[in-house]
């Protein structure tokens, strides 16, 4: 099928390419038209702006947004919404609040344009990787864009079936769910990104404490000198705390120990705040995903080794480069 892709960044331009690799047919713009040019080149149609996109597409049309959060996306979603028809459906892919959705759904529902919101998770790795998608909307709407979501999903794999799926939506194992209406993708994407903090958290502070080991010693008053490096690579392999984290920290120490190159200051990109208000304003216990966006915070004021390991962890799967 054929979809418009406006945001062409570190996810935007990699999501048309795997698109077309899947065949699809894809209009793009970005006000980077450096950004343009280079998919072009590569068999997308470009757009001079959204207007020109619009018009290549045939109703009904399917536009995915790939946006930052905030102002950007609700000014373009808007003047979108102004040159579309009943019908048409807007793919809203970045990171945005879930109640954001809620509120543009009312505003294009009158227009008879249709919202999806897709959490969208794979950061640089899902040209190749493919991505996890958790998606929010109609469930006749989401239906229709099924062939979109089947070629950015990772698909089957070698991932082992999980014991008692017999019987469930088969597209979940593919690596993409239709999580509930309107919202639910990026309230789904949210809380897994607050996940995501604590279990980096929970890394970083554990290769903290091997590096602080050396105060110890054994009974021959031989020091405990643990090479951290060599730690994270056997907890890859048998261990019960494997994950593509633990893989990113292991090529982050394995290329240097030190970690020279982080500073430790590591930012947060809104889903761990929202998912904390989410947490107070359900009543709900949410101590390790709280604290491990509060251990951010203090980041900003100076920098632990594990910081350096949170910023390195950032940078592996999503490109993060912190502000030096």
């Amino acid at each position: 099928m054929e979809i418009g892709i406006v945001g062409l960044g570190r996810m935007g331009g990699n999501i048309a390419r795997r698109l077309m690799r899947a065949g699809h047919r894809c209009v793009v713009f970005d006000l980077d038209r450096a950004a343009v040019e280079s998919l072009a080149r590569e068999g997308a149609q470009p757009a001079r702006d959204l207007a020109d996109l619009v018009a290549a597409l045939a109703p009904p049309r399917a536009v995915w947004l790939m946006l930052p959060a905030g102002e950007v996306t609700e000014r373009t979603l808007l003047a979108l919404a102004d040159r579309m028809d009943p019908g048409d459906m807007l793919v809203e892919g970045g990171n945005t609040h879930y109640k954001d959705d809620l509120r543009r759904a009312a505003l294009l529902a009158p227009r008879g344009l249709h919202l999806i919101d897709v959490g969208t998770s794979g950061g640089v790795w899902g040209l190749e990787r493919g991505y996890c998608l958790m998606v929010g909307g109609d469930a006749a709407i989401v239906g229709q864009l099924d062939p979109i979501f089947a070629a950015l999903a990772p698909g089957l794999g070698d991932i082992p079936r999980t014991p008692g799926r017999d019987g469930r939506d088969p597209r979940v194992e593919r690596g993409y769910v239709h999580a509930g209406p309107t919202g639910a993708g990026h309230y789904a994407k949210m809380v897994h990104n607050a996940i995501e903090y604590g279990l980096m958290q929970a890394y970083a502070e554990g290769f903290e404490l091997l590096r602080a080991a050396p105060g110890l010693s054994g009974p021959d008053g031989q020091p405990f000198v643990f090479d951290l490096a060599d730690l994270a690579e056997v907890w890859r392999r048998g261990s019960v705390i494997p994950s593509w984290l633990l893989d990113l920290a292991a090529t982050s120490l394995a290329r240097d120990g030190d970690l020279s190159d982080q500073i430790g200051f590591v930012q947060d990109s809104g889903e761990g705040r929202w998912a904390a208000m989410a947490a107070i304003e359900s009543a709900v216990a949410a101590p390790v995903l709280s604290a491990a966006l509060f251990a951010r915070f203090r980041s900003r004021q100076d920098h632990t080794f594990a910081e350096k390991l949170l910023s390195a962890m950032r940078q592996g799967f999503g490109g993060h480069v912190e502000p030096k």
